[in-house]
C-alpha cells in the first residue's frame, strides 16, 4: 500500500540516482568499476556526498550487477521489513487493544490508533528531509543511522506500561529511523543498475508485498503465543538485519584518478569519518509548484488518502468483530498484498502504453475502486465477500502506487521529478496520520465501524474527482506555451525578412552608384 518512490532519475547536482530513470550524469566509476573496500571505498564516497563535483568529471556507468545484486536484496529486504510491518499494523493494533485496553476507557480505539497511523504518517513526513540527507552524506551513512534509530525506537516499544509512550517509540522514533533507512535502499539502485532498472525496481518493490502475504500470519501467531512485547522483540531482529543490509549500499570509485590520489594516507577514513563536503546550493526546490498540473496532483492525492490507510489500521478489529467464529481473520491482509504485487506488475505495464499525463485516468480509476470498496465493507455479510472486496481493493492499491513516478516525470521532467515526489510524500502524512484515529473515535462513539468506512470511501473519490482536471491544465499549459513560443518564432522571422530586405536595399542602392 505504500508508494514506492520509483523515480526516474533527476540530475540535482548529486551523485545520486533514482529508480526509475537513467543514471546520474557526471559521477560515476569507470566502465567495470565495482565497489570499493576500505580506504577507496572511503575516498569514494567522499566523492558522493561532494555535491559540487568537478564539472569534468568523468561519467558514471553502472555495472548492471555484480555487488548491485547484492544491494538489489538488500534493498528488497528494506522495503519488505518496513512496509511490510506497516502494513500488518492491523494485527499489532488488535493485540495492543489486548494489551493495553481497559474497559472503563471508552477512547481506547481512538488512542490506539494513533500508533500506526502516527508511525506511516512520520514515514511519510520524513521523505523531503531524507532527501536532504541522503544528498549531504551519501546512502550508506543515512541508510545505516536511520536502521539504528529504527531498531533502537522498536525495541524500546517493547518495554513500554502504557500505550501512551508508543507514540514516540514507534509512531515516531521507529518511523523516522525507517523513513531514513528506506529511501536511501531506493537511491542506490540507480548507481548500479541502469538497462536493467526496470526490473531491479520490480523486483525491490516486491518485498512489501511478499512481507505483507507473510507477516500478519506470523503477527497473530507471536501474539497470540509470546504477547505483544516479545513480537516487537522478534521483530527487532528485521530491523537488526536492515542496519545490516545498510552497509552493502557501497558508493562507487569516480574515476581512476581519484582512487590513485586518495589511497595514500587515507587508511583511517571509515564510514563515520569526518568529511568535509559542499552543501547542496537549494535544499528544496519549490519552484515546481508553479508547475499548475503538479499542484493540483499535490492537492488532490492527499485528499483522497483521508481514507485510504483506515482499512489498514482497522479491518482486522472490524473482522474480529463482525466474523468471530473465523480462524485465519489475517487472511484478508494478505489478500490485499498478493493483489496489490499483481497490481503493481500490470498496471504499471499497461502504463506504459498510455501516452503522457493521461495516465492520470488510471489513478483516478484506483480511487474510485478504492473508495467504492471501502464502502462495501461493512456491507460484507459472509467472509467469503469480504476477501473478495480486498482483492480487489489491493488489486487499485499496486495500480494507485505504481503509476505515481510516471506521472510526476510527466508533470514536472526529470530534474525535478525527485524533489516533486518528496513533496508529495510529505503532503501524504498528513490524511494518513488523521485518518485511522478519526475512524477510532467514531467506533468508540457508534460501537461499529460500519459509518467509518462509509466515509473512509468518500476521499478517494473526491480526490479522483479533481486529478479528473490535470490532463485539462496540463493540455492547456501546453497550448500556450506552444503559442507563446510559435509567436516568438514569428516574430524572429518578421526580424529576418525585415534584415534581409534592408540589406538587399543597401546592396541595391551600393550597386546603383557603383553602375
Amino acid at each position: 500500500m505504500v508508494p514506492s518512490q520509483e523515480e526516474p532519475a533527476a540530475a540535482r547536482g548529486t551523485s545520486e540516482a533514482q529508480p526509475l530513470g537513467s543514471a546520474p550524469p557526471g559521477a560515476a566509476p569507470l566502465p567495470g568499476a565495482g565497489p570499493l573496500d576500505g580506504p577507496e571505498a572511503a575516498a569514494a564516497e567522499k566523492v558522493e556526498v561532494e555535491l559540487g563535483g568537478s564539472v569534468g568529471a568523468e561519467p558514471l556507468e553502472p555495472p548492471e550487477g555484480g555487488w548491485g545484486w547484492l544491494v538489489m536484496l538488500a534493498a528488497m529486504w528494506c522495503n519488505g521489513s518496513v512496509f511490510g510491518i506497516q502494513n500488518a499494523c492491523g494485527v499489532l493494533f488488535v493485540s495492543m487493544l489486548k494489551t493495553f485496553g481497559s474497559k472503563d476507557d471508552g477512547k481506547m480505539v481512538f488512542k490506539t490508533a494513533w500508533v500506526s497511523s502516527l508511525s506511516m504518517g512520520m514515514i511519510f513526513f520524513c521523505c523531503p528531509i531524507v532527501s536532504v540527507f541522503t544528498d549531504i552524506f551519501g546512502c550508506r551513512k543515512t541508510a545505516v543511522v536511520g536502521a539504528a534509530v529504527g531498531f533502537v525506537g522498536l525495541l524500546s516499544s517493547s518495554f513500554v506500561s502504557s500505550i501512551e509512550p508508543l507514540y514516540l517509540t514507534y509512531g515516531i522514533i521507529f518511523a523516522c529511523g525507517c523513513s531514513f533507512a528506506y529511501q536511501p535502499s531506493l537511491v542506490i539502485l540507480g548507481h548500479y543498475f541502469k538497462k536493467r532498472l526496470g526490473l531491479v525496481n520490480g523486483i525491490v518493490t516486491a518485498g512489501s508485498s511478499i512481507f505483507t502475504i507473510l507477516l500478519p500470519f506470523l503477527l497473530r501467531v507471536l501474539t497470540d503465543s509470546v504477547g505483544l512485547f516479545h513480537t516487537l522483540r522478534v521483530l527487532c531482529i528485521f530491523v537488526f538485519v536492515l542496519f545490516l543490509a545498510g552497509f552493502t549500499y557501497r558508493p562507487l570509485a569516480s574515476s581512476a584518478k581519484d582512487k590513485d590520489g586518495t589511497t595514500k594516507g587515507s587508511d583511517r577514513l571509515s564510514l563515520f569519518s569526518r568529511r568535509k563536503f559542499s552543501p547542496p546550493k537549494k535544499f528544496f526546490n519549490f519552484a515546481i509548484f508553479k508547475v499548475t498540473a503538479y499542484a493540483v496532483w499535490a492537492v488532490g492525492i492527499p485528499l483522497a488518502l483521508f481514507g485510504y490507510f483506515v482499512p489498514y489500521v482497522h479491518l482486522m478489529k472490524h473482522v474480529n468483530e463482525k466474523f468471530q467464529d473465523e480462524k485465519n481473520k489475517e487472511v484478508v491482509l494478505m489478500c490485499i498484498g498478493i493483489t496489490s504485487g499483481v497490481g503493481r506488475l500490470l498496471f504499471g505495464r499497461i502504463a506504459d502504453y498510455v501516452p503522457g499525463v493521461k495516465k492520470i485516468y488510471l489513478q483516478v480509476l484506483s480511487f474510485l475502486f478504492i473508495g467504492l470498496m471501502s464502502m462495501m465493507i461493512p456491507l460484507c455479510r459472509v467472509f467469503g465477500g469480504l476477501i473478495a472486496v480486498c482483492l480487489i481493493m489491493g488489486l487499485f492499491d499496486g495500480c494507485f502506487i505504481s503509476i505515481m513516478a510516471p506521472i510526476a516525470f510527466e508533470l514536472v521532467g526529470a530534474q525535478d521529478v525527485s524533489q516533486a515526489i518528496g513533496f508529495l510524500l510529505g503532503f501524504m502524512s498528513i490524511p494518513m496520520t488523521v485518518g485511522p484515529p478519526i475512524a477510532g473515535l467514531l467506533h468508540d462513539k457508534l460501537g461499529s465501524y460500519n459509518v467509518a468506512f462509509y466515509l473512509a470511501g468518500i476521499p478517494p473519490l473526491i480526490g479522483g474527482a479533481v486529478l479528473c482536471f490535470i490532463p485539462w491544465v496540463h493540455s492547456k499549459k501546453q497550448r500556450e506555451v506552444t503559442k507563446t513560443t510559435g509567436g516568438e518564432k514569428m516574430e524572429k522571422m518578421l526580424a529576418n525578412q525585415n534584415s534581409l530586405s534592408s540589406s538587399s536595399a543597401i546592396f541595391k542602392k551600393e550597386s546603383d552608384s557603383v553602375i
